[in-house]
């Protein structure tokens, strides 16, 4: 992704983008007060989306309790490493946070930002089931619990990727206005998988945009239900 040709009207000049790029916190601050912040303290949905997550969140952990200690002990008997690994995320209002997941690589995979790709060699047997059926991202329950995400939202990014998206679109730092999501507008919008080009980057952004822009109680409902369709139907994943 470092051969990015900039050519595109919405990268803007360097000039005008300096004040836009994606600058977080320390991760200490991901809750803190000291946090900057440049758009109201209220995220989109409100308390009512977050009384929803938290319901959601909890009620599917209790629920999947053992299916998720299974497949831990599956990665784990699998390959060499943690289960689990987390890795730094944008989130709301660009502050950092860490994000769970099933380990589904060889490598220490919290140590590098590089996408997946298709016949990735340090995607494990293993790895590579978890991820076509997205069992890997169920761990992010936990981050939805905790308040670091919704079930609904943006999906995070890493946070030299969020730098770097920052720099091709000015509008890419609106999507942080709500809290990053396990799935999204986008994600079932046919834009999921790698963003290894500048069109994918915009259109990634203008789905989290309008979502942004149009939250609904109906629109994260039908994200959900479509959510159940992509899951079984599109192997973009990998």
């Amino acid at each position: 992704m470092d051969g990015f040709q900039s050519t595109s009207a919405q990268s803007g000049s360097a000039a005008d983008l300096a004040a836009d790029r994606f600058s977080p916190p320390p991760i200490q601050q991901r809750h803190g007060a000291g946090a900057r912040r440049t758009w109201s303290d209220r995220p989109v949905g409100g308390a009512g989306k977050r009384a929803f997550d938290i319901v959601v969140s909890a009620s599917a952990l209790v629920a999947l309790a053992p299916i998720l200690g299974a497949v831990w002990m599956a990665v784990r008997l699998d390959s060499r490493g943690p289960g689990l690994f987390r890795q730094r995320r944008g989130g709301r209002c660009g502050r950092p946070f860490y994000i769970y997941k099933f380990r589904t690589m060889t490598t220490e995979e919290n140590r590098s930002v590089a996408q997946a790709r298709e016949g990735d060699n340090r995607v494990t047997p293993l790895g590579r089931f978890l991820r076509k059926n997205s069992i890997d991202e169920l761990p992010q329950l936990i981050n939805v619990l905790l308040g670091d995400m919704s079930i609904v939202g943006p999906r995070p990014h890493a946070l030299a990727h969020d730098r770097q998206f920052s720099t091709l679109d000015r509008r890419y730092r609106e999507r942080h206005r709500a809290r990053p999501g396990i799935t999204g507008l986008a994600q079932v919008s046919g834009a999921r998988g790698l963003t290894d080009t500048e069109e994918k980057i915009f259109e990634r952004t203008n789905y989290d945009i309008d979502y942004v822009a149009r939250w609904s109680w109906l629109l994260d409902l039908g994200i959900i239900a479509r959510t159940v369709l992509v899951v079984f139907r599109d192997r973009d994943a990998f």
